[in-house]
């Protein structure tokens, strides 16, 4: 989430929220919350992963990483379903997804 943080103002040029969320209860969300700009839900329960698709780990019981860039009319320009700690969505590319779709929407 740092890497966002960093490039927080090319999002808010691009016109770009960015938002997370975790299962861990407020104290332990609000220690990462404490050092970003952008807001993070917490204690996400299994219902929201069940609704999201998202893989659910029974054995620590939580939500591997789902990560979407969602258009303003809320339609999911991509999506990434993790089962474990790699594959997560980097600054860059999330920019260049979203300058990508910016570029074709303006040729329509």
């Amino acid at each position: 989430m740092a890497g966002f943080e960093e490039r927080k103002q090319e999002f808010a040029d691009l016109g770009v929220s960015i938002v997370a969320a975790s299962i861990d209860p407020i104290e332990k969300a609000k220690e990462v919350a404490d050092e970003l700009s952008f807001p993070i839900g917490y204690e996400v329960p299994r219902s929201v992963a069940d609704a999201l698709g998202s893989w659910w780990e029974d054995r620590r019981g939580l939500i591997q990483p789902s990560e979407f860039i969602v258009r303003p009319d809320n339609s999911v320009i991509c999506s990434s379903y993790s089962d474990g700690p790699i594959g997560r969505f980097d600054a860059q590319s999330v920019l260049g997804v979203v300058k990508f779709n910016d570029a074709q929407a303006a040729k329509k």
